[in-house]
């Protein structure tokens, strides 16, 4: 046999392991689903008023509008991340479809693992997964200097570093009392304000931002919502969000402002693949990368202590966080395996779910599932896409003011002490601030400007947890 004979019999082993591998996951992946929806809920009562109870079953037909109405609240800002990636270093156009179908399935996977915990990986809570925005500029750096393959591997190797210190929360949680969580709560529900407006506008960039089309899209399907929220009764009024983006999408269709040239190029069914990339090991990406997972873990923290106490009128418990912070981790991890960014909680299905009052478990994976199904049909993804920023930002402009007034509540809750009033003002000032200047970080290591120019959460989180620590408890007195 001759040396390129073998050569190619190697690749084509390796291609076909690939395809078996992925093969195996997604039956495995179906057998999971299929056991959410048949296993302790099919001796329940099915009832509509399950909606708003975290377990119980839901008739199908009322959950699904639920579960699809979190996917149009994030679809675009799940495939986003990866979309930007591929475009800044050059991937291929084919490589660039199965990365964002890769997404789609891990977001959906990572939201089921959310809701129905595997081992003590996962919160048992109503969080929606998805590719997180927050490694993006990090991601473009290293992917364009050293590529995807180290990438990945430090997105794996940082995944089970964050996933593991979710399985030892209990002995580091104790850093973060429940000022500091409101405080780093209210941070989210403000720096997710102008991502609302400039979806509102038509999206950071966009060609037409802030035209006369946008700003009428993005204010029916605002007072579609708003309609809907005030005089809409029962279940209707918690599909608000829903009834907004589908008035919106019909407008925005009427203007000519949907594309669907795109679908007639689509296969009809496809498999995940996985090792697009093969992962290489880099000790300084590795780091670089697990500092990021440290502000991812603080999100994720963030947004459960965001939604237990908005949408379940609790506060979090530590195993909860714990739990929530591993399944961000761990899936991570498999995220890097399918050529994926990490994923996180998205807080703007938090505000959905506080707004509209749905914290079914049952509802929400259906929505996931939803997910995994538009990753294996790509027309479906496709024209889940072709929804106009302007009608996602009409919609989100509410869903983030609520995630900012669950913080206000929390603060509440925690106090108006001297002390309190310390660390709120002063990690929001500054966190707020200094990151909206982000020259002032010039004089820092590239690392550090990475990890905190650009990201509030992450400096308002650092600085409420050093001020709870170093503050005097006779500050109060």
């Amino acid at each position: 046999m001759s040396k390129v004979q073998k050569n190619c019999s190697i690749h084509l082993l390796i291609i076909s392991r690939k395809l078996r591998i992925s093969q195996i996951l997604f039956v495995l992946l179906s057998q999971y689903s299929e056991i959410i929806l048949n296993s302790q809920y099919s001796t329940m009562e099915q009832s509509i008023e399950n909606l708003y109870k975290l377990d119980g079953r839901v008739p199908v037909g009322k959950a699904l509008p639920f579960g699809l109405q979190h996917v149009l609240a994030m679809f675009v800002s799940n495939i986003a991340p990866i979309m930007i990636l591929a475009g800044a270093v050059g991937l291929d156009s084919s490589v660039s479809a199965v990365l964002i179908q890769n997404c789609m399935i891990i977001a959906g996977v990572g939201t089921l693992v959310q809701l129905y915990p595997v081992w003590r990986i996962g919160s048992r809570l109503p969080i929606v997964m998805g590719i997180s925005f927050t490694f993006l500029s990090l991601a473009i750096s290293i992917a364009a200097a050293k590529g995807m393959g180290v990438l990945m591997g430090a997105v794996i190797i940082g995944g089970l570093v964050e996933g593991t210190l979710g399985l030892f929360a209990k002995y580091w949680i104790k850093l973060i009392p429940h000022v500091v969580a409101a405080t780093v709560v209210t941070a989210i529900g403000f720096s997710l304000l102008p991502i609302g407006a400039n979806s509102f506008a038509g999206g950071q960039g966009a060609a037409d931002f802030g035209s006369m089309n946008n700003w009428i899209v993005g204010t029916v399907t605002l007072l579609a919502c708003l309609l809907c929220q005030i005089f809409a009764k029962g279940f209707l009024r918690s599909l608000s969000v829903l009834v907004g983006l589908i008035v919106g999408y019909v407008l925005a269709c009427c203007m000519g402002m949907v594309d669907f040239s795109g679908l007639s190029n689509l296969s009809f069914i496809a498999l995940p693949h996985l090792l697009p990339f093969t992962p290489e090991i880099n000790v300084g990406a590795i780091f670089s990368v697990i500092a990021v997972y440290l502000v991812s873990a603080t999100e994720t923290i963030g947004d459960t202590s965001a939604l237990c106490n908005s949408a379940l009128k609790r506060d979090p418990q530590t195993k909860e966080m714990g739990s929530a912070v591993c399944c961000d981790g761990f899936v991570s991890s498999v995220s890097g395996l399918f050529g994926c960014t990490p994923i996180t909680s998205f807080s703007q299905n938090v505000g959905l779910t506080a707004m509209s009052g749905v914290v079914n478990r049952f509802t929400i994976a259906m929505g996931a599932i939803i997910m995994i199904i538009g990753g294996v049909f790509p027309a479906i993804g496709y024209v889940l896409t072709t929804i106009p920023q302007a009608v996602l930002g009409g919609c989100t402009i509410m869903m983030f003011g609520s995630i900012l007034f669950a913080g206000f509540g929390m603060m509440a809750r925690s106090g108006f002490s001297q002390r309190n009033m310390v660390i709120v003002s002063l990690s929001l000032s500054v966190g707020l601030g200094f990151t909206q200047a982000t020259g002032m970080f010039a004089i820092f290591p590239e690392i550090v400007r990475t990890v905190f120019a650009d990201n509030c959460v992450a400096v308002v989180f650092l600085l409420a947890v050093v001020l709870n620590l170093v503050l005097p408890k006779s500050l109060d007195k």
